[in-house]
């Protein structure tokens, strides 16, 4: 079996892992540079309401894909090239997985609980404090998403590459 028939399963997992990152990396680049400008035009009650709305609908299978599978199929992808001799393939995959983990590191170690800090308006019982909750989470959580957004981006330059080392290694 040739090395190019031997690596289609893993090929099919980086071509996965460029895609899912790419999804990923688009949807963080849109809220940077149109979601978030947006709603900043907005005053404090409608901010913390719309963005409580999308971190609840954003949780659905498509996201979800994208964002576990931009690591997932990353991994997978390694896997499958760790026993052959295409060692630049191997390389450039690991690269763009330690790209695409500290983009989701960042993603739970950030974003999500200042997302989970500001649901406490979906539960409130009594005066929700609007501007705290506004002050508490746009500026940081604007800054840490185009920090992921960077590192997933760099994971598609890292994935695409390995691609371009298989070609010329299969060629």
């Amino acid at each position: 079996m040739s090395d190019r028939a031997q690596s289609l399963p893993g090929v099919t997992a980086l071509i996965l892992a460029l895609i899912t990152t790419g999804l990923l990396a688009g949807l963080f680049y849109a809220y940077s540079v149109s979601v978030m400008i947006a709603l900043g035009k907005f005053d404090d009650k409608t901010f913390v309401e719309v963005m409580n709305k999308i971190n609840v609908v954003i949780v659905n299978p498509v996201f979800m894909l994208s964002f576990l599978g931009s690591v997932g199929f990353s991994i997978i992808a390694g896997l499958f090239f760790l026993r052959s001799d295409m060692r630049s393939v191997l390389i450039w995959i690991g690269i763009g997985a330690a790209l695409n983990i500290i983009s989701l590191v960042v993603s739970g170690g950030f974003n999500i609980p200042l997302n989970n800090a500001m649901a406490v308006a979906n539960d409130a019982t009594g005066p929700i404090d609007y501007a705290g909750l506004r002050e508490a989470f746009e500026s940081s959580w604007v800054t840490w998403n185009i920090v992921r957004g960077l590192f997933n981006t760099a994971a598609i330059g890292a994935l695409g590459w390995a691609l371009v080392q298989y070609g010329r290694l299969t060629a």
